[in-house]
């Protein structure tokens, strides 16, 4: 039917059939694209009909099938509509499929379509996307090479990659750019230069660009942005003066704005004031979200006071607030640091309950608190109370094992190693490396060498990350280390990549 009211010419009733349709997940099989295309030899309504397909898919946001129906097109030597290739370009970079987009892009070429200032446009947000300066450029250059002249799109959206990357001069060479080809910036434009800016602390550039603006009129994100650099600045007193500003102009803070003045202010230890901006905020009706309560959490537990960092938490939750991992990380490290281990644990175990991964140093906290407490069996205990409740792997068993060793007490990380493998968890290069190098930190050479042999045996290899982490959290170590690391590339544990870094470090050592 489709094919029928497109081949003559009723192309906006075809379309819109094609679109209620498209929803149906059998379409996008090769099978039925294949007989589709099969079924009517006539090019033009093939092209057509698919190229509408790759639309509706794209506007169902189904990636996939998008691009299922593309290659199909590919396959056959249809050449898609202009706007279907823009239309799935779209949605592989928002769906963040960067190298997708760079062969789809390729293969479009290839089939005969001319990129016009959108497929352009779609490329140098790819790039954003991506912080790939090099290959904008590229784009850039092909653009002016075809005449595609670029818009404030384009600029703006270079300008803000230049910003993210702290390449300031180069973002400024943008707007000078496309003032000189009289496209005026709008206040998007200064917004990322002022953020450019305020985030590397320079204060003073972006106050003069903050008034040097011109044809437009600064925005709730242009103080808000202002307000953050001066807090990072550590001048308070400055962010709440535009604050006061922003104001007057009948612009009002909103919720991230109001974040910005909290945290410092915990930062500075000033809660009360936080308090107060909090109520503030209840009496402008703007409502605190994860990241206000986050930063009242944290600041309570590096205090001590456990017992208003749970209200804040329960709060948060009455409001329908989701925690997330950095609440849970600052309640277990206030209850860490008040020695309260059986509420740290417990939030430990309910963070792994909502879905989060602790990282080795939450796991490290509840080693190094039941160790001061004497209770290193209570830490032995942990993986099969983890275990029952199905949440136990080998990241676990490596945090656990690590911490021991950077405590020395390898007593009980040869008896978590052995309680590892008990239950049929094989160890990784982590887990051995850090076992070796602390018997070798003991002087107990024998036993590093046969924890290296095992690993030899079963081709576990030191990695470049591995070799930098250890390099950085044993770096009081410096000749104990390096006569390690010597054993362990004598024993070819070591790749040629590491090798080099290492000999590229003494190079860089001498020069100092």
């Amino acid at each position: 039917m489709v094919h029928i009211l497109t081949k003559h010419k009723h192309f906006k009733t075809a379309h819109n059939l094609l679109d209620k349709i498209s929803n149906k997940d059998f379409l996008s099989s090769n099978s039925v694209l294949n007989a589709l295309v099969s079924t009517h030899s006539d090019f033009e309504v093939n092209s057509h009909v698919l190229s509408w397909l790759v639309i509706s898919y794209g506007k169902l946001r189904k990636t996939q099938d998008a691009l299922q129906v593309f290659e199909a097109m590919r396959v056959h030597g249809l050449k898609p509509h202009l706007h279907a290739c823009t239309v799935l370009l779209n949605c592989l970079v928002k769906e963040k499929l960067i190298d997708t987009v760079w062969k789809v892009y390729k293969k479009m070429v290839r089939l005969g379509v001319i990129g016009n200032l959108h497929v352009y446009n779609v490329l140098v947000h790819a790039c954003c996307k991506s912080g790939d300066v090099e290959k904008a450029e590229k784009v850039l250059s092909e653009m002016e090479s075809k005449s595609v002249f670029p818009d404030l799109f384009t600029y703006n959206t270079l300008i803000a990659m230049y910003c993210k990357k702290g390449m300031h001069y180069e973002a400024l060479g943008v707007q000078d750019r496309m003032e000189r080809a009289g496209v005026s910036p709008d206040i998007v434009t200064y917004n990322s230069l002022i953020y450019g800016f305020c985030r590397e602390g320079r204060m003073r550039e972006a106050l003069r660009l903050f008034k040097e603006m011109k044809g437009v009129n600064p925005n709730h994100v242009t103080y808000t942005t202002l307000i953050d650099g001066y807090c990072r600045v550590n001048d308070l007193g400055e962010a709440l003066r535009v604050r006061d500003i922003m104001e007057s102009k009948g612009i009002y803070p909103g919720v991230v704005t109001y974040n910005s003045i909290i945290r410092k202010l915990c930062e500075e230890g000033k809660i009360r004031e936080a308090n107060w901006v909090l109520n503030e905020m209840s009496e402008k009706n703007v409502e605190p979200d994860s990241i206000t309560c986050n930063t009242l959490i944290n600041a309570y537990c590096k205090m001590g006071d456990m017992g208003s960092a749970m209200k804040v938490k329960n709060k948060m939750v009455e409001a329908g607030l989701k925690l997330d991992q950095f609440t849970f990380k600052a309640l277990i490290h206030g209850f860490f640091k008040e020695r309260e281990m059986d509420s740290a644990k417990e939030y430990l175990f309910n963070m792994l309950d909502a879905g989060f991964c602790p990282s080795y140093s939450t796991y490290s906290w509840l080693v190094d608190g039941y160790c001061k407490q004497g209770n290193e069996e209570l830490v032995m205990k942990l993986p099969d109370e983890l275990l029952e409740k199905g949440l136990c792997n080998v990241s676990v068993y490596r945090a656990l094992i690590r911490r021991f060793c950077k405590l020395e007490r390898v007593d009980c990380a040869q008896r978590m190693f052995t309680l590892m493998q008990g239950k049929g968890i094989a160890g990784d290069s982590v887990i051995y490396t850090s076992l070796a190098y602390a018997f070798w930190k003991m002087g107990k050479v024998n036993a590093a060498s046969d924890v290296l042999n095992e690993m030899y045996k079963r081709r576990l290899m030191i990695t470049l990350k591995i070799y930098r982490c250890f390099s950085a959290s044993y770096a009081g170590d410096n000749s104990i280390l390096g006569f390690f690391w010597n054993h362990v590339v004598e024993r070819g544990l070591m790749s040629k990549s590491i090798l080099k870094d290492i000999e590229q470090g003494k190079l860089q050592s001498n020069i100092n």
